[in-house]
């Protein structure tokens, strides 16, 4: 029998993290060993952000319900539901929900999403 060229996920991984955000990977490096893209659900709650980072991977977003915050290079980009952004490796970007709802948005990473290419800068 040849092998499989599908990978069904039961179940995302869910990243653990320390400041209220869902992070729900479906498809991705921990989930299911992708690493050419990766595909994640999130919930930012209500006045949430996290510090600059100057990722290597191209990144879209696609926000379901609320508003989501993003500087990039210096500009102010404000998504809402139904909108997605193209974000290209090597822009130096800060997301953020600073609003009174929860945002819910999908991510789509080319490629995958990985902490060692993320570049996050200290607070």
């Amino acid at each position: 029998m040849s092998e499989k060229r599908y990978v069904l996920n039961h179940s995302p991984f869910i990243v653990p993290t320390t400041d209220g955000k869902l992070i729900e990977e479906h498809v991705g490096g921990a989930s299911t060993g992708t690493t050419a893209y990766s595909l994640a659900h999130m919930v930012a709650p209500p006045h949430w952000s996290e510090p600059h980072q100057t990722p290597t991977f191209d990144e879209i977003t696609i926000v379901v319900r609320g508003r989501k915050r993003f500087e990039i290079d210096g500009d102010v980009v404000e998504l809402q539901a139904g909108q997605a952004l193209l974000i290209k490796g090597g822009a130096r970007v800060r997301y953020s929900n600073p609003f009174e709802e929860e945002c819910e948005y999908w991510s789509i990473c080319v490629p995958a999403f990985s902490p060692d290419t993320v570049n996050r800068e200290a607070e």
